[in-house]
This record gives structure tokens, sequence and C-alpha cells, in this order.
């Protein structure tokens, strides 16, 4: 039997609960999701609320937000449309991995599945996004790929840039402009926890970023 018609509120949520949890260390709350989709707390609450009478959520208010097997099938499915289009729009288009969000939004709920899944084939069954986000198959398994925040690597150490989040395009720009994309290769020169930057040397020129900005940064060792 096909699946009843879903709103975008009841996608828009799951989708960023199951997010929230996926990037290592992450669990979801009102005050974020209010700012995630530009609403106020209050309409949050409320929605919440609809989606556990929905059976799509596990929620108390105040209380710690989980998905049902319901809510996480219909996220993990919504994830996995959204991060085949960005990565055909990058490979396939040429777009910026800072431009590819916010089309993929517009993109993922108005391609077919027949055009997805030839998406998919042409770009030979990608496991990972342009931002390294991994990418459910249609089983809704993911790859396990260990990783770690950049701000936890030593001093000497060179690791590669595995994962970036996509969260802010600003952030995304700017990393582009100075070479820190998927796959690069860096030196951690030096961790300062009290001045919050960690210094980073990349094809031997150094770049200082602030703690919380290596915090979107997932790395892999290279060489300790």
């Amino acid at each position: 039997m096909p699946r009843p018609a879903l709103t975008r509120m009841v996608e828009d949520y799951v989708t960023l609960i199951w997010k929230a949890y996926e990037w290592p260390g992450g669990r979801p709350t009102t005050t974020d999701l209010a700012e995630r989709l530009a609403v106020t707390a209050s309409t949050v609450s409320a929605n919440l609320k609809k989606l556990a009478r929905d059976g799509y959520i596990d929620y108390e208010p105040y209380g710690q937000i989980t998905l049902t097997e319901q809510g996480r099938s219909i996220a993990v499915e919504i994830v996995r449309r959204h991060r085949i289009v960005e990565t055909y729009l990058v490979e396939a288009l040429g777009l910026s991995w800072d431009q590819v969000h916010a089309e993929a939004d517009r993109l993922e709920h108005a391609v077919s599945d027949l055009v997805l899944e030839r998406m998919n084939a042409a770009l030979g069954h990608p496991d990972r996004d342009p931002h390294g986000d991994p990418i459910p198959d249609a089983a809704g398994r993911t790859a396990d790929h260990p990783d770690r925040p950049l701000r936890e690597a030593r001093p000497g150490a060179v690791i590669e840039v595995v994962r970036v989040s996509d969260r802010s395009p600003e952030l995304l720009r700017y990393l582009h402009e100075r070479g820190i994309v998927i796959g690069a290769e860096l030196r951690v020169v030096s961790v300062s926890t009290a001045a919050s930057v960690i210094t980073v040397s990349i094809d031997g020129a150094d770049l200082v970023l602030a703690l919380d900005s290596a915090d979107a940064i997932r790395v892999v060792s290279v060489a300790e």
C-alpha cells in the first residue's frame, strides 16, 4: 500500500532530527530546530506535538526528541534523495558545494524515483555527497567511515578532510577559497583552547581557524 502523502512540515522536521543525531555528538533541540526552520520556538513545540501524535517522533516537552521507526524511514528516504541530487548538481552540472544544499532542497521533492535512480547510476552509486556526508543506500544503510573533529587532531599530525558540515554556505565558501575541501591534506601546527583557535598548514601556508569553525570539519589521520 503506498504511503499517504506527507506534508512538507513532516518531511522537514524528521529530516532535521535525523541529521542532528547523524552528526557525531549532536542531538536536536527546540531552539536549534527553530533556527534552522526560521520559525519561533513555540511553533516548533506545537509541531513536535503533532508529529508525536501522528507517530513520527517520540517527544515530551523539554525532553529528548527521537524518531520512531516510521519517522526514521521517511527521514532516510529524503536524505538519500537530497544527497544524490547534491552530488549530481556538483558532478554533472558543476555547481559549487556551497550552492547545492539550497538547490537540492528545492529539487528533492520534484525529482521522480526513476530520475533519481538514473542520477545515482550515472554517478556510479556514490556513498558520499560533495560535503562528505554519507548517502544512504536504497535500504537506508550508510557506510561506516570513522572520522573525528579537526579540533581533536594533535599538533604535528597530518590529516585528510573527509567531511564538512553544509550548515553554513559562508563557511563552505571560506574553506573552499583556502583549499580546505574533501580530500585536502593538512598538517596541524598548533591547537590553542585558550585562544579558541587551531592553526593548520595547507600547501605550505598556515591558516588559523576558530575552533567553532573547526568543529564543522571532520578528518582522518594520514600520519601522526
